[in-house]
């Protein structure tokens, strides 16, 4: 009996509808989860940036508020990818492109500010001089990383025939 093609058809028709929900179900407790951090990482950086304005923040204290900005940022951007996800059924490489760039400018906002305090320090060691000579090359693979992402979106924007942003696609 197992091998009637009518009951393979209706266990296939069955075990996809429980697979679809319970995929439907992660991404909808994924994204509740999302939103409600991307709600704290709000909070926290209003208040960073209350605590910036109070202190006429200098430049670290700059660099904390956006940070926190990029990484709701960079939140909203994963949640959205959540939500394109369940309406079309699909993953689109785009929302993870612009994470990992937002995630790669983030890094080279920390490491410029933190290359910067090196070079402005009055003791000069071989220490700081090897701790600067990394940052500069990371820098430079974190340009070429942006370089390369940035390529990317655009080649999969021209790519695209309606020309929509990714999370309009029709639904279908």
């Amino acid at each position: 009996m197992a091998d009637d093609p009518q009951s393979q058809g209706r266990l296939t028709r069955a075990s996809s509808f429980v697979f679809l929900h319970t995929e439907h179900a992660i991404y909808a407790a994924l994204g509740l989860l999302l939103a409600f951090t991307a709600l704290i990482a709000l909070v926290d950086a209003v208040g960073l940036t209350f605590e910036a304005l109070r202190s006429l923040g200098g430049a670290a204290q700059t660099l904390e508020v956006v940070d926190r900005l990029l990484f709701l940022l960079m939140l909203v951007e994963i949640l959205h990818t959540v939500r394109v996800s369940m309406r079309s059924g699909k993953l689109t490489c785009e929302p993870f492109l612009i994470v990992g760039l937002i995630a790669s400018i983030r890094r080279v906002l920390v490491i410029t500010l933190q290359s910067s305090e090196i070079m402005h320090g009055k003791d000069w060691s071989q220490e700081k001089a090897a701790l600067f000579q990394a940052s500069m090359i990371e820098l430079g693979v974190l340009a070429g990383l942006i370089l390369t992402m940035v390529a990317s979106i655009f080649l999969l924007h021209r790519a695209r025939d309606d020309d929509k942003p990714a999370g309009e696609e029709t639904e279908g």
